[in-house]
Formats: structure tokens, sequence, C-alpha cells
């Protein structure tokens, strides 16, 4: 799977899992570029056959109902969904 890259403030290894078309995710992807912190985005629906599903089963390890946003804070964290008071408390303590 690839990732892109967005630069920042190095506060972790951040990933978001994303759909293109969702919405919720694009709020996210806007709340991470307020915060000014580098993170790692994949839009899982752009993906095609074996990339896609193993990144679904990747994302699934954090997330089982596979839903969007999910947000992965260094290997350890987990955010489900749009929300705005847990994202920024899981940032600002990285």
């Amino acid at each position: 799977m690839e990732f892109t890259h967005v630069d920042g403030k190095n506060k972790g290894r951040i990933i978001l899992y994303a759909l293109s078309t969702c919405a919720w995710c694009r709020k996210t992807k806007r709340l991470l570029g307020e915060l000014g912190v580098a993170y790692d985005y994949v839009f899982v629906d752009l993906l095609n056959g074996d990339d896609k599903e193993s990144t679904r089963k990747e994302m699934e390890k954090w997330n089982p109902k596979g839903s969007f946003p999910t947000i992965v804070v260094n290997d350890k964290e987990k955010i489900v969904g749009y929300d705005v008071q847990r994202i920024k408390e899981l940032i600002n303590n990285e």
C-alpha cells in the first residue's frame, strides 16, 4: 500500500485511513493540517485489488467495523470517526 505523506511537526507516526468521497475524512485531513502535524494517509477506495484488500485488513486490526476515517497514532492508539477533541488530545500528548 502506498501512503501519501503530509509534512508538518513530527508528533509521532500518524496514519489516516480515509475515503476520497468522505466528508468526515476531508474534515479530518483539514484538522490535521490546521494542527500542523506530519501524517500519512491513504484513500482506501482508490486502491486496487490486493492493495485494497491488505489495506482494509490492516485498518480493521484497529477498527473492526471498517468505518472511516480511522486514525492510528504510533501503532498504539486509534481514533474512529471525526472526533476533534480526541484527535487534539492524542496529537498534543505525543
